[in-house]
């Protein structure tokens, strides 16, 4: 299968980022349906011209005819879905994901799967603080990461296909790790990140805080603004890894107050011009 304007793509979950794959794609010519909660955001896709149609119901004609399926859910409903319509898939159609988080889902998923149909996971790094449809934007994409985490059920076929997608979708780097070093890799960089802006925002009460800060904290805290019951879920599912760099930080961080204590500034100015190194590393390049 190659991604042109003969893919018929479904996406389930018309969120900020099953919306934001339905601007990126339908901008390429490639004709976007979806099923999702929200009467609403179907008929603002709609109206925007980057849906062609879409149902809050099971469509049977929606899902049989699909060549890709892109599943922009939470993980728990991905394998519900799964275990109750994939006898609608068509023969031979590729699912895909957004799940930030692969161990368990995945094996799950491709565990209970049918035989003619495959399941390629991705995880695109790129998103926004609030949630919902009227905040899906395709240009998060641009400059971002996109990660394919294939097993030993996918197909070359299955494979390519996806990094197509990632790059339709505009993502500047497409990597292919497996579901174990995905997930140690996203405890890290993205759900430590979040336990530490949320940690922040919630550790001081200071009343009228916010008539005082500046753009260091703003910038800190702004992934604060948090989907909770997504975010509660993904911690949870990879709750081994992050813990473990949770701890790690911990580490780092009361070693940082000891040399604080210690008034042992060389050390602080180490770790200073260390970080300030590292960090050009991860801006995003311009595209």
């Amino acid at each position: 299968m190659k991604l042109n304007c003969d893919t018929n793509v479904l996406i389930i979950g018309l969120g900020v980022m099953g919306g934001s794959y339905a601007k990126a794609l339908t901008k390429l010519g490639i004709k976007v349906n979806c099923i999702t909660k929200n009467q609403h955001d179907i008929d603002h896709a709609v109206a925007l011209g980057c849906l062609n149609k879409g149902s809050t119901e099971i469509d049977k004609e929606l899902v049989g005819n699909a060549d890709l399926i892109i599943f922009a859910v939470y993980p728990h409903i991905f394998i519900e879905w799964i275990e109750k319509y994939q006898s609608l898939f068509k023969h031979g159609a590729i699912i895909t994901d957004v799940t930030g988080v692969k161990n368990g889902v995945v094996q799950k998923v491709q565990d209970i799967l049918r035989n003619d149909v495959e399941f390629i996971a991705c995880h695109p790094m790129a998103g926004r603080e609030s949630s919902g449809f009227e905040y899906s934007d395709d240009g998060v994409f641009k400059g971002a990461n996109f990660i394919i985490t294939p097993t030993d059920k996918n197909t070359n076929e299955g494979i390519s296909l996806a990094k197509e997608l990632g790059e339709a979708l505009g993502f500047n780097r497409i990597s292919l790790l497996t579901t174990n070093e995905h997930d140690k890799m996203v405890a890290f960089l993205s759900q430590l990140t979040h336990c530490i802006a949320v940690t922040l925002m919630n550790c001081n009460e200071t009343p009228n805080l916010e008539a005082f800060t500046g753009d260091s904290f703003r910038d800190l805290t702004r992934i604060s603004k948090i989907n909770d019951e997504m975010w509660s879920e993904l911690f949870i599912w990879n709750k081994e890894k992050l813990i473990a760099e949770m701890d790690n930080f911990i580490a780092h961080f009361e070693a940082l107050k000891q040399d604080i204590a210690n008034e042992d500034k060389p050390a602080i100015r180490e770790l200073m011009q260390k970080s300030t190194k590292r960090r050009s590393l991860f801006d995003k390049p311009n595209k």
